[in-house]
């Protein structure tokens, strides 16, 4: 089994979120989503509109979706593709090259963001409705 892991926050989930989870998963049999925990976005200061839990729980309803664990720090990824016995990791590619160093452990790929859409354009574009 070939197993898939990408990272995320997947707030306000829209058509590039799942064209990532589809796309990822097409990598491998079995896709895991690191999620970040609300503890972790506050670190990262972001702040996501659903909490940890509901995320979570829209993530395990998506058919791509095998499994959901918590990114709780940046460091977690070695230990993440040691554990899980990951063989691809998967991430946008606006973090082209910043990963490198898993490539040691598994094989990494950067997939291209879709075009228009992302979740600060959705908020951007809210927030430009309510002025």
């Amino acid at each position: 089994m070939k197993k898939v892991i990408t990272y995320g926050t997947f707030d306000l989930l829209h058509v590039g979120h799942i064209n990532i989870l589809k796309r990822a998963k097409e990598l491998g049999d079995y896709l895991i989503v690191a999620l970040s925990t609300d503890e972790f976005n506050a670190v990262k200061h972001k702040s996501a509109y659903h909490s940890y839990e509901d995320r979570k729980m829209i993530l395990e309803a998506i058919k791509y979706v095998d499994e959901v664990i918590p990114e709780t720090t940046w460091e977690q990824k070695v230990q993440d593709v040691l554990e899980h016995k990951v063989d691809v990791f998967v991430i946008g590619n606006d973090w082209e090259g910043e990963f490198d160093f898993l490539k040691e452990y598994c094989e990494v790929v950067y997939l291209p963001r879709t075009d228009g859409i992302s979740t600060t354009k959705i908020k951007n574009d809210l927030n430009k409705k309510t002025l």
